[in-house]
């Protein structure tokens, strides 16, 4: 997995992460929904990733 598309799975899901509790916490579905969202792609991303390295191998 390449340093820069690790870096913004990571960074996308850590976000996602955070948007998400802060939605729940205020009460605001529509933004926990945007946060799980973005965590889940995310991790997509991340997975999309590793399948990458795999078939390299």
């Amino acid at each position: 997995m390449s340093a820069s598309e690790k870096a913004k799975a990571k960074t996308e899901h850590t976000v996602g992460k955070v948007e998400k509790e802060m939605g729940r916490a205020i009460g605001n579905e529509h933004v926990a929904a945007e946060g799980e969202s973005k965590e889940a792609k995310g991790d997509i991303r991340s997975a999309k990733e590793k399948g990458k390295d795999a078939l390299k191998d």
